[in-house]
């Protein structure tokens, strides 16, 4: 269990689990740089924080609760959580593109309704995320696989922040849409281990 005062940002879960060093790079370092899509994704959620509360067909929903977790030592904010009258409780993530190859949004979706299960002494079956660019949401079932997945990058998220180290740079395909590729120089390791040859095809551009 963690106290208040270990607490970190639960977004920080997202970036840890998309990759180690960009994490630090925000959370240790406070660098944060935006880009195009950066932009767009926060433009998306201050939207839906800046909606109020609404009743639709039997269940009421909430935007932009504050949430925390001990167990996981995170803490921040929801998007939207549906209440409906049976007593169920359900997570909505929010996403500006469509749906990944792995487990980031899940994570962090996870992430969250483990937060209201400690908050409201509840059960979280089912989270939805809900891609802004297909204009659809994906069921995600919380179980107890993604549960332990979830604990576990916490902890690892916690373990890298309290080391105040920067992971080394591993250049993969999405380094391209990462907002901190000018900080990051991942061009340095995966496609050359030669700065002087990263040097020399940066002036070649």
């Amino acid at each position: 269990m963690y106290t208040e005062e270990e607490y970190l940002p639960l977004s920080g879960i997202q970036h840890y689990r998309f990759c180690t060093r960009q994490c630090a790079f925000i959370h240790t370092e406070q660098i944060w740089t935006e880009n195009y899509f950066t932009a767009h994704g926060r433009t998306l959620h201050d939207k839906v924080h800046n909606d109020t509360g609404e009743s639709r067909g039997g269940k009421r929903i909430e935007r932009c609760l504050d949430i925390a977790s001990p167990m996981l030592g995170l803490s921040g904010q929801t998007d939207a959580v549906e209440f409906y009258d049976d007593g169920t409780v359900c997570p909505v993530e929010y996403k500006r593109g469509t749906v990944k190859e792995d487990i980031t949004d899940e994570v962090q979706l996870c992430a969250q309704a483990m937060c209201l299960e400690e908050m409201l002494h509840v059960s979280i079956e089912v989270g939805y995320l809900f891609y802004e660019k297909i204009r659809r949401r994906e069921k995600v079932l919380l179980t107890p696989e993604l549960r332990s997945q979830t604990q576990k990058l916490a902890d690892e998220y916690h373990t890298l922040i309290a080391s105040g180290e920067i992971p080394p740079a591993v250049y993969s395909k999405k380094c391209e849409s990462c907002s901190l590729i000018d900080s990051c120089f991942p061009e340095t390791a995966g496609r050359s281990k030669s700065v002087a040859n990263y040097i020399s095809r940066r002036l070649s551009l």
